[in-house]
Formats: structure tokens, sequence, C-alpha cells
């Protein structure tokens, strides 16, 4: 007998992750980038307070951590001005994500995304059997009401939307998300990940109703608060889905160091506003840096820009490649028609100079057809 007996399911599908890491690349290349601008992580870190926290709960890092997560809990209610019942708290947005598809989908169940938005998802659903419906983007956004329809041709369970978008920036008034609501089908759920939402201008976040059964809404500390590695995201809904989690969750999946630093992260209002204030700097930087360039970037209200770079997949790959081989890590779209783009994240001078630096010689090596090695 042969050993372990996978399921057909497991048997099935391919042996690969959502991305490729920045350090699985740099041990690709032998060095280090000089520039990370590819993982929409926060590089202007977190609060400081935060820092201070993780830190000193470090000396009791032998302890599980609350199971309940009862304190970040308490902050996220006065954040929000919602009861306790409403939030659950997990491993980041994809362990969240991981949790409510098994909770939702099985073998055949259909669900529905758009082509290109966030793969994580789409890995989540293939883990447990579900047949994606993809959509396309409109006018480089997703498209609420493209989404709707398609779950109500193929019964979906579930559909996900992200405002605002990842990888292309864009975004929709959370008001217009709400008035779509009406064409959502009954018996599906609309899974709103906003996880850049605090990046956004104000009125971007959708002012859903938490007791309304037919919206979970994610959020994360990934992103705006500086704690990508912590992996620590929220989901917001009414209290029977919220509940539901206690059936499939790891309840011992948050270590307290993470506990601690999101609970001052929220607590420091202020640092958040600073590097929101950052974030805003860089983006502008990002355009002009295209616009130098002969390039343009797309409005963005998160913290990276897409920047068109003007032709098909392939050459936005040549200078994807050209600004790697020059230590620049970026990524880029992997759905036609955005990934004619590349997506730079945002972040410090020094990051951005980097980038400046590499991208006339990247789109030389591009435009000639020659690597970077080559143009040396």
């Amino acid at each position: 007998m042969k050993t372990p007996r996978y399921t057909p399911l497991a048997q099935s599908l391919p042996s690969t992750v959502p991305f490729v890491g920045p350090e699985t690349q740099e041990r690709a290349r032998g060095g280090a980038f000089a520039a990370r601008l590819g993982a929409n992580e926060n590089i202007f870190g977190p609060s400081p307070k935060a820092i201070k926290a993780m830190q000193d709960a470090c000396t009791e890092i032998w302890k599980y951590g609350d199971a309940e997560n009862h304190e970040l809990i308490q902050a996220l209610t006065t954040l929000h001005g919602v009861a306790p019942h409403n939030i659950m708290v997990g491993e980041g947005i994809d362990g969240l994500l991981g949790y409510l598809v098994r909770l939702l989908v099985g073998p055949g169940d259909a669900v529905v995304t758009s082509a290109g938005a966030y793969p994580t998802f789409n890995y989540h659903v293939a883990g447990f059997g579900g047949t994606l419906h993809m959509v396309p983007y409109k006018h480089d956004h997703e498209d609420p009401a493209s989404l709707f329809a398609k779950a109500a041709e193929v019964d979906a369970k579930l559909v996900y939307l992200a405002n605002p978008d990842n990888p292309m920036g864009s975004w929709h008034r959370g008001a217009d998300i709400v008035a779509a609501l009406d064409l959502l089908p009954e018996g599906t759920l609309l899974l709103l990940d906003e996880a850049y939402v605090e990046c956004a201008p104000e009125g971007t976040a959708a002012p859903v109703d938490i007791n309304d059964p037919r919206v979970i809404r994610m959020r994360t500390f990934s992103k705006a608060y500086g704690m990508a590695g912590a992996r620590v995201g929220y989901a917001l809904a009414e209290a029977g889905l919220i509940s539901a989690f206690n059936k499939v969750r790891n309840h011992f999946g948050m270590n307290r160091a993470a506990q601690a630093g999101a609970l001052a992260a929220v607590l420091d209002q202020d640092w958040l506003a600073h590097v929101l204030g950052e974030i805003s700097t860089a983006r502008d930087r990002i355009a002009k840096i295209a616009a130098e360039n002969g390039l343009t970037a797309l409005p963005s209200a998160t913290n990276f820009v897409a920047i068109d770079c003007g032709q098909d997949g392939a050459f936005a790959k040549s200078v994807l490649d050209a600004l790697v081989a020059q230590g620049v890590f970026v990524r880029m779209p992997f759905a036609a028609p955005q990934n004619r783009c590349i997506r730079v994240s945002c972040g410090p001078d020094a990051a951005l100079t980097a980038f400046a630096d590499a991208l006339p010689k990247a789109l030389s090596a591009a435009r000639s057809g020659q690597t970077i090695s080559e143009q040396v």
C-alpha cells in the first residue's frame, strides 16, 4: 500500500503558492534587494508604541496567546462602533479567507471573483474543491454589477470583491457598493476585502449595516498599520456568521506579541495618520517617476501604485525582470489586460530613488530585447 493516501482533491491540485516571496528571489539571484517595493508592506513601519509592545510581550512568548483576542477586540469595537460579537480576529486576512471558504465552500460549489484579483482567495477556494467563476475588470476596476450578475447565473455561495483593489489600486465609493447589494442574489455572501481602506479617500469604506447578513468585511494590520509579518487581520459581520468561525478556526493561532502590537497600533491613531501622509507623498513621487519615463501611473487608493508600461504583459514582465536584476523588487498583475502594468509599493525616499535610478535602464533593456547584463 502506498502512503500517504492523499484525497483525490489534493492529488488534483498543483503544488504551488500564490506568490513567490522576495527572500526566495534573493536566494535565486544571490543577493539582497536594494529596494523592497513589491510586497505591499508598509515600509514606513509600525507605530513605535506597537514595536515596544511587541518587544515587551516577547518575554512571555512561551505562553499561548489569548484564544479570544479579548483586549484587541475591545479596542476594535471602540474604533468601529460595533459589538464584540461582530468581530473575529485571525491570522491576517489570508487566514480568515481560509476559514470563511472552509465554512461555505465544498466540492463543486460556485464562487465568483474577478479575473486577476487577489490570488490567495482563489487558492483557498481550489483547496476546498470550489468552482471559480471569473469576470473581467471594467476600466481597471473590479465591477460589482458584473460580479453579482455572474453570481446569479451560477448560484454562487460567495463573491469576492476588494475595495480598494489589489493589484490595480482602483476603488469604488462605499455607498455605491451598498447600493449595488440590491443586485446580489439571495443566498450569496459578499466578501468585501478592505485591506487597503485606511489608505483610501474618505467615503471608500462601505457603510454596511453590521447586522446585514449579506456581507462580511475584512481588515488587516498588514498594510497601513505596518505589521505584515505579525499576521493580524479581522472580520466584521453579523453575529451568527462571526460565531461560525469558532467551528473551524485555530483558537490559538494568534501569538501574544502580535496581539500586543495590534492593540498598541489601534490605540496610536496619530501614528497611523502620519504614515498615511507618507504614503500619499510616496504615491505622488511614484507617479512623477513614471511620468519622467513616459509612463502612466494609475490613480491609487492603496499603499502601492500600478504603472502602465504602455505595451503588453510580455513587455511589462521584461521591465520587471530588468528592475529585479538591478536589485529593485517589484511585482505585476498576472492577468491581461492588467498585466501591462508593474506594481510599485510606497516607500521612503531611498527606496524610491533606487527605483527611479533603475527604471530608465529597465525600460531601455526591455525595448532593446536585451538583459541588464548584456547592456553593461
